[in-house]
C-alpha cells in the first residue's frame, strides 16, 4: 500500500507542479520494475515488505495500467489525426486540412467533449457568423466566438469606442477610446486566436444587407435598439439565416434565437409594435450593471456554439429570461404567428 501511494502522489504531485507526463509515468514504471524484482527474488526484504501483495497482482495491475495508458495514447493520436468533413464547393473553408498542433492544444477541451469532439471542432472552423454590434452583448460573443476557434466571424458596427463602454465591454482598453469598435474588437480577437478570420465592418446593417447575412451560417444580433433589431430580424428573415438574440437593461437580460425556417417564431410574431416611449428606455438612460452584458453575451455564444455543432437543445421557440438582481432565470415558450408580415404564409417557407 506504500508504494501504491508513493506511485499516486507522485502522479498528483506531476499533474499539479507541469513536470512532463513521460518522465512521471518512467519514474513510476521504474519503481513498480524494482517491487517486482524485490517480490521475485528478495521476498524478505523490506522493499518487497513495504509493497506487499503477490508478485502476480503486481504484474496483473502492471499489465491494466498499460493497456490502459495504451488506449489513452490511441485515443490522442485520434484526435490529432481528426479532419473536418468537406465543405460544399460554393463556401471554401476558411482553412484546409486537418488542424495544426498548435490549434489540437488550443481546442483540447473541445475535443474531449463528447457532445463536440473533433468533427464538432471542425464546424466551428467551417463556420462563418456575423456578429452585429460589437458593444456591451457583442463583446463577450467575439471574444467566445474567437476563443472557440470559430473559422470567419464577421463584425459589423458604426460606432466608436468611448471610455464610458470601458464599464462592461471588455473587448477593448483605454488604448481604443476613439477608435471604430469592428476595427478595436476584431485586433483583440486575432489577438486571442490568430488562427480565425475576422472581417470588421464598420458600418450599420440595414435592410439591404440581405445579401451579406446569407453569407453566414448565423447571426448574432447584439444592437439596442428597438428598430434596429426589427431591420436585422426582417434581413435575417429574408436570407433564411438564424438569428441569436440578446438584449439586456439594468438588471435584467434575455436570449432568444428567431428562426422560422425550422418553425420558430421570428421577432416580429413576438414584438410587432416598439415599446411605449419611456417603457423599455436605452442603457445610456437606464444603466446597466457591468457583468450583465457578460453574461447574457455568453450565453448569446454558447447558442452559437450549440447550433454549430448541433448539441443539446437550443432556444429555438424559446425565451431565456435572466434576472441577475434576484439571481433568477425563467424559460418561456416562443410560438410563431401565421400571420406575421415579415415570416407568415405567403412571406416565407419553412425548411
Amino acid at each position: 500500500m506504500f508504494v501504491i501511494l508513493l506511485m499516486a502522489a507522485l502522479l498528483i504531485a506531476g499533474r499539479v507542479l507541469g513536470w512532463p507526463s513521460a518522465r512521471v509515468w518512467l519514474v513510476v514504471a521504474a519503481i513498480w520494475c524494482v517491487v517486482l524484482g524485490f517480490q521475485n527474488f528478495a521476498p524478505n526484504s523490506v522493499v518487497a515488505k513495504l509493497a506487499g501483495g503477490n508478485p502476480r497482482l503486481w504484474i496483473l495491475g502492471g499489465g491494466i495500467l498499460t493497456l490502459m495508458l495504451c488506449y489513452r495514447t490511441l485515443l490522442r493520436q485520434l484526435h490529432r489525426k481528426a479532419i473536418p468533413l468537406p465543405e460544399a464547393p460554393s463556401t471554401p473553408p476558411a482553412h484546409s486540412g486537418p488542424l495544426s498542433e498548435p490549434e489540437l492544444d488550443r481546442y483540447a477541451r473541445h475535443i474531449v467533449l463528447r457532445e463536440l469532439g473533433g468533427p464538432g471542432q471542425a464546424a466551428l472552423r467551417r463556420a462563418r457568423v456575423l456578429v452585429v454590434g460589437a458593444g456591451g452583448l457583442g463583446a463577450p460573443v467575439c471574444l467566445y466566438l474567437a476563443a472557440a476557434g470559430v473559422g470567419r466571424i464577421t463584425v459589423a458596427d458604426d460606432d466608436r469606442v468611448s471610455l464610458s463602454n470601458l464599464q462592461r465591454q471588455v473587448i477593448f482598453r483605454e488604448s481604443d477610446d476613439g477608435r471604430p469598435k469592428a476595427e478595436a474588437a476584431t485586433a483583440a480577437m486575432l489577438a486571442l486566436n490568430p488562427h480565425v478570420q475576422v472581417t470588421a465592418l464598420n458600418q450599420r446593417i440595414t435592410g439591404d444587407d440581405a445579401a451579406l447575412i446569407a453569407e453566414h451560417d448565423l447571426v448574432i444580433d447584439g444592437t439596442d435598439s428597438f428598430a434596429a433589431r426589427q431591420t436585422i430580424n426582417a434581413a435575417c428573415v429574408a436570407a433564411a439565416v438564424p438569428l441569436i438574440a440578446g438584449a439586456i437593461a439594468q438588471w435584467e437580460g434575455q436570449v432568444t434565437i428567431w428562426d422560422p425556417k425550422h418553425a420558430a417564431p421570428c421577432m416580429h410574431c413576438i414584438f410587432p409594435e416598439a415599446p411605449a416611449t419611456g417603457l423599455a428606455p436605452a442603457c445610456a438612460e437606464a444603466g446597466v450593471v457591468g457583468p450583465l452584458p457578460g453574461v447574457i453575451g455568453s450565453m448569446m455564444a454558447l447558442e452559437a456554439i450549440k447550433l454549430i455543432v448541433g448539441a443539446g437543445d437550443s432556444l429555438r421557440g424559446r425565451m431565456m429570461i435572466f434576472d441577475g438582481l434576484w439571481g433568477e432565470n425563467r424559460v418561456v415558450k416562443l410560438s410563431r404567428r401565421a400571420d406575421c408580415p415579415v415570416c407568415g404564409s405567403g412571406h416565407f417557407r419553412q425548411g
